[in-house]
């Protein structure tokens, strides 16, 4: 119930261009997605496969949600680098006005 919660969620969240194009560009060469074709258009043999099978419905909710998870581990390292400027600024702004404060004692 959780995951279709969230599914509902990313419907109501997701852009005009995601409700219009809802699959992403691929990031494989072409010989890639060739064999990618190839090995899905095979019957799968495996129990796993075959138990995967029910849950395709489920291929696009987990795109999004992957999607959303690599937007956030990608805003969190920018706002840590932002954290470090931010420090780096604050100490040089440190260093300026101790500076501005021993030139105007030294007369």
């Amino acid at each position: 119930q959780r995951i279709l919660r969230l599914a509902e969620m990313c419907r109501r969240l997701e852009t005009e261009e995601e409700k219009v194009l809802p699959f992403y560009p691929s990031s494989l060469a072409e010989w890639e997605e060739q064999n990618a074709r190839r090995v899905l258009e095979q019957p799968p043999m495996e129990p796993l496969a075959l138990a995967l099978q029910d849950y395709v419905g489920l291929e696009r909710f987990w795109k999004r949600f992957n999607k959303a998870k690599l937007e956030e581990k990608a805003l969190e390292q920018a706002r840590a680098a932002l954290a470090d400027r931010n420090q780096n600024l604050r100490g040089l702004l440190q260093q300026y006005l101790a500076g501005v404060a021993i030139n105007q004692k030294v007369p």
